[in-house]
């Protein structure tokens, strides 16, 4: 199947989502493709209950609630998503079009392109454990979609970043006992969230073991058990799941073939267009780099709204799109 439109975003985060919505303002026809097979990226598959506070104008919100609002943003505009679809070839065309192969078979033939793919493909960062694999969807899980297979069971987390964290915080409230395990003496995490954690600790809501690892998974079927190591000495703790959430290890894949100055495994853009060094490529969100970056929500929809106008540019022979306010 070959499908032609203006614009194709790679990527279906809250980037890759407003850049859709700033296309349908400016009458461009726009396709979303994904690898996964939901819209939200990070947010949807990793992230869902966290509670995201740094929008503007919005004081908290769930991330599977701000997902849901960025997909209402764009009904109007009937912009086709293909999701669970990973882009494999780009080539460039003679007439200065993009051709876009997917792993479905799809052809895609596009004037401008979005890279909006956040961290790309990624996979977590296992614990060297023996037998782990054993358990794997026995009671090893490595992202938490549903609160509720949670509720009432015996939960043990392992680790001091921002995910381990958040999510302790948050199965706190509906598991039997959570107990979560760091290997060093402070977190790495967010402060106040390292605060609350200790608080929530101080009050018997979890129990937290810090300097302490573990070190052995048991159980016959599923996961009943784990052992856990301090420097007081060793304990067993029952245990329905085990949830080490020590981050991602992000990969590229295709896009680091493509030809893309890449700095620590981001596309350099420029600032003022988030144009690649490709005319007409454009990268925005975690996935591209310049000086000055910050890697916020907020930051990826700035640069979502500057790539969509700079191709909207690039496509009509350089007139400037006009400003749309948010009373039109």
């Amino acid at each position: 199947m070959t499908i032609s439109t203006d614009v194709l975003i790679i990527g279906a985060g809250p980037s890759g989502l407003f850049a859709a919505f700033k296309a349908g303002q400016l009458e461009l026809s726009a396709r979303i493709v994904d690898s996964l097979p939901q819209a939200g990226g990070q947010l949807a598959e990793l992230y869902p209950y966290k509670t995201i506070s740094d929008v503007p104008g919005i004081p908290t919100i769930e991330a599977k609630s701000l997902v849901d609002n960025l997909l209402r943003q764009i009904e109007p505009f009937n912009i086709s998503m293909h999701l669970g679809e990973r882009v494999e070839t780009l080539s460039a065309l003679p007439d200065k079009t993009f051709e876009l192969h997917t792993s479905s078979g799809s052809i895609v033939i596009c004037r401008a392109i979005i890279l909006a793919a956040g961290l790309g493909s990624f996979a977590p960062r296992k614990p060297d454990l023996a037998g782990i694999q054993l358990f794997e969807n026995k009671g090893v899980e490595y992202a938490i979609h549903d609160i509720e297979k949670f509720r009432a069971k015996n939960l043990v987390i392992a680790g001091g970043g921002d995910s381990a964290l958040d999510w302790s915080m948050q199965l706190a409230t509906v598991a039997q006992r959570l107990c979560l395990v760091h290997r060093r003496s402070d977190f790495r995490g967010n402060p106040a969230s390292a605060h609350k954690i200790k608080q929530m600790a101080a009050i018997g809501q979890l129990e937290l073991l810090m300097n302490a690892n573990v070190t052995r998974l048991g159980g016959a079927e599923y996961l009943e058990w784990v052992e856990i190591t301090r420097p007081e000495g060793t304990i067993q703790v029952d245990c329905n799941y085990f949830m080490p959430l020590f981050g991602l290890s992000p990969k590229l894949g295709p896009i680091s073939t493509w030809g893309f100055q890449i700095q620590k495994g981001n596309l350099c853009v420029n600032p003022a267009t988030c144009q690649t060094k490709v005319p007409g490529v454009y990268a925005i969100g975690d996935l591209c780099t310049y000086e000055g970056k910050l890697k916020f929500i907020l930051s990826g929809f700035q640069e979502a709204a500057l790539a969509m106008h700079a191709a909207y540019s690039y496509l009509n022979g350089g007139k400037q799109a006009k400003i749309r306010y948010a009373t039109d």
